[in-house]
Order: C-alpha cells, then sequence, then structure tokens
C-alpha cells in the first residue's frame, strides 16, 4: 500500500479499521477536527507559545483587514482564538523549555504531529504559516511541503544563535521567511538566502504613546518569573530572596508581579514567603507594570524585548536543567541571550544565567538601578537607542501584505511589501 494510504487505513476514516474513532489527544474535542473544509479561504496557523500566540493572533487580524472572508485554524492559545482562529491543538500540549523536556515529551510530540499530518490532509489550507517555535513547526513544515500546501514562516527561527544549518531546511520547505530583527536579513544573505524582513511586531502591540505618557513609581520594582511552570519554579525563589534582600537596604521598595497567560496565582504565591509583600497582576496588566516599575527583574523571553522598547531598566535571569544548559553551552553561538543585547551588540540589560542566576547576585546588580539616579539615567538612555534601531510600526501588515500577495501571485507587490519593511530597518 502507498504511503500516503496507510495514514488513511489507520486514521479516523469512514473505510479504515478504526472507522468513526477519534485519537486519545482529540477525545473530547467536536467532529469538526477532521471535517473536510472548503480551502479557497483557509489557511492553518500555528503558534506554539505565548509570545508567539500573540503574533500569530496580530497577524491573523492584519490577513483579515486584507482579506475580510479569511478563515484560521491551527494550533495556539487564547490569543489566536479571541483573533478568530479555530483552534484544533491547544499550543499547552508543546509548551517544553530545553532539550531534555523536549525529549521526555518527544512520543506524545509524535503523536501530536500525527494528529496535525491528519487534521491537514482533512482541512487542505490554502497555506500553512508557522510562528517560531522551529522544533514543532519544522516537523509540521515538512508535513505541509509533503501535501503539497504552502508554507510561510513568521517570526523566523532563531537558526542565527544554534544550527545555522536548518537555514537549508527553510530554503527547501518555506515559500517565504519573513524576519523580525534588523541583523537577520544579512545573516540569511551571507548564507544565499534572501528573507524579508518586516520589522518586530511588538511595536505593533505595545500601546508605546500611551505608555511613555505614564509615570513611573520610583519605589516600584517589577517581577516578571516567566510563562512556564518549570521556568518560574527554578526563577520566581531566587526573584523573591533577592527582592528580601533589596528591601534590607531600601525599606520603601514595593514589589509587583504580572503572571503570564494561563498561570495561577496560586501556583505563584507558593514560591513567594508570607513576610514578603507582593501585588499580582493579570496578565493584561504587564505592559503597565513594565512602565510604571523603576527597574525590572525578568525571565529572558520575549518579556525582556517589550520591557527594553517601553524604557524600564531590565536585569534578565534564567535557568535550565543542568544536562539542558550544559548542551546548549556547547552549541549556541551567540554571545547574549535576551534579544535586546543582540540587536545591540553589547549587555544594555545586564543577564544571570544558571550559576549566576542567585538572589545575591539578582539584588548586586539590581541595586544601582534602584538607588543611584546616574546608573539608571544611563541604563535609560541605552534602551531609547534599542527602540529607533527595531524601527516604527507596521510588521504585521507587511507580514499579511506579502503572504496574500505571493499567494495570489503578486509577486512584485510582495516583494515591495518586504523593502517597505527593510527600510525602516
Amino acid at each position: 500500500m502507498p504511503r500516503a494510504n496507510s495514514h488513511r487505513a489507520n486514521g479516523p476514516w469512514p473505510n479504515g479499521p478504526n472507522a468513526g474513532r477519534m485519537p486519545r489527544l482529540a477525545q473530547g474535542l467536536d467532529s469538526r477536527y477532521f471535517a473536510p473544509m472548503s480551502t479557497n479561504s483557509l489557511i492553518w496557523i500555528n503558534a506554539g507559545e505565548p509570545s508567539g500566540d500573540i503574533h500569530a493572533a496580530s497577524l491573523l487580524r492584519a490577513l483579515r483587514e486584507r482579506e475580510p472572508g479569511l478563515r484560521a485554524i491551527g494550533m495556539g492559545g487564547g490569543a489566536l482564538a479571541a483573533a478568530g482562529c479555530d483552534i484544533r491543538f491547544p499550543m499547552r500540549l508543546i509548551s517544553l523549555v530545553g532539550l531534555t523536556e523536549v525529549l521526555s515529551g518527544l512520543p506524545r510530540i509524535l503523536h501530536l504531529l500525527g494528529q496535525v499530518k491528519r487534521a491537514l490532509m482533512a482541512a487542505r489550507p490554502r497555506a500553512v504559516v508557522l510562528i517560531d517555535c522551529p522544533d514543532f513547526n519544522f516537523r509540521v513544515a515538512r508535513i505541509a511541503g509533503r501535501l503539497g500546501i504552502p508554507v510561510y514562516y513568521f517570526i523566523s527561527p532563531q537558526v542565527w544563535a544554534w544550527r545555522s544549518g536548518r537555514v537549508e531546511f527553510l530554503r527547501r520547505h518555506a515559500r517565504r521567511v519573513l524576519c523580525v530583527l534588523p541583523f537577520e536579513k544579512d545573516f540569511y544573505a551571507a548564507r544565499g538566502m534572501d528573507v524579508d524582513y518586516v520589522g518586530h511586531p511588538l511595536m505593533d502591540q505595545l500601546p508605546l504613546a500611551e505608555l511613555d505618557a505614564t509615570p513611573v513609581d520610583q519605589n516600584l520594582l517589577g517581577l516578571l518569573p516567566g510563562s512556564r511552570r518549570k521556568e518560574i519554579s527554578a526563577l520566581l525563589p531566587q526573584f523573591a530572596r533577592a527582592a528580601m534582600l533589596l528591601r534590607g537596604r531600601l525599606p520603601n521598595l514595593r514589589l509587583a508581579l504580572a503572571r503570564a497567560p494561563g498561570m495561577d496565582e496560586t501556583f505563584l504565591r507558593q514560591f513567594l514567603p508570607p513576610e514578603l509583600p507582593v501585588t499580582i497582576l493579570p496578565p493584561e496588566e504587564r505592559h503597565r507594570l513594565m512602565r510604571t516599575s523603576r527597574a525590572l527583574l525578568a525571565a529572558s523571553g520575549t518579556a525582556t524585548l517589550e520591557a527594553a522598547l517601553i524604557g524600564t531598566p531590565t536585569v534578565v535571569a534564567y535557568k535550565l536543567s543542568a544536562l539542558s544548559f550544559a548542551i546548549g553551552k556547547a552549541v549556541v553561538q551567540i554571545k547574549y541571550a535576551s534579544l535586546a543585547n543582540l540587536i545591540m551588540g553589547r549587555e544594555v540589560l545586564p543577564e544571570l544565567l544558571q550559576k549566576d542566576a542567585t538572589a545575591e547576585r539578582m539584588a548586586e546588580t539590581l541595586a544601582p538601578l534602584l538607588a543611584d539616579e546616574s546608573a539608571l539615567a544611563a541604563a535609560r538612555a541605552e534602551l531609547a537607542d534599542l527602540r529607533r534601531r527595531v524601527g516604527g510600526p507596521g510588521a504585521t501588515r507587511r507580514a499579511a501584505d506579502i503572504i496574500l500577495n505571493d499567494l495570489n501571485g503578486q509577486a512584485g507587490q510582495a516583494g515591495q511589501a518586504g523593502q517597505a519593511g527593510n527600510v525602516r530597518a
């Protein structure tokens, strides 16, 4: 039996031996999971983590501005669902951190990929749009390619950080690659690949004019411990101890924490000692917290770039399992962990990684920002320069134009849309 038909025979198809049965992970979902759909106005969007979910939602809204009848299905979270995507697979199914964590979850991921393939075969979307998350999305790209579905990669994976050979994978499997960091276009060009630089979608999502007019609370330290349980359990106890040390020196210091989407306050409280007063804010208050805080202590991730663009000095911390960190140190080809530092080419956000991510080092690094006006002013000046380098808004609109123009065969217009992003860099 041909390979393509073997999936039909083993899947939830009318004539196969498993007719009428749904895969175990899909149980509880309605019958639309594998229902055939019209492909003329349908795209598949895959986002696998919270920041990608937000970027995917912005892109979907921009796509619908161009084509109001466009429909979307795929993988994502609450933001993408709120933008109108029919979420067939919740992104929490692939919420893993570090190589060892990915390996332990591999059987479940492989099972999920089988389900995604069957869903793509049934839906036959007009295109697949992938948002970052390369360890999972590269496999989706390969599946889509074998089904003859064009793939667009928005938020180019960080192939410049490690495994740069994956550029060749993108060359073969992605119809267009859309980058959001200023240095990425040159990176790909040096490897013989032309990509589109569109600017960073955060410049569309951050209400910078409103935030710039919001006053800073000079006694407030903001805490951003991450979006995943493992990183929170590794970092938040150290954040709390650092705060205790700082309050010993700065008795007027107040603390507030913005929880990530889907993160329960009860889970966070177990890492905070009762004698440490911390206000926990909902996810939608995170940008306001970033602005009103005099300084921030944050887990490495997209939130640190948001904070940097808002203009608040931030100390970045992160911990992985010992094995994941050892492997990462051997293969990662970049000097910094945070995007702000990579864009600037120097450490504008102090980084405390792995063995340095201790309460004592955090308190020591934060103290000048909280007590020394000249140190605070110098840090803010660096961040103002970062915002100028990233450029202005319009990234998701340019990305939507490139995707839809290319799908509609308007290559010239797509190229012009990509160039518009380059000019802003």
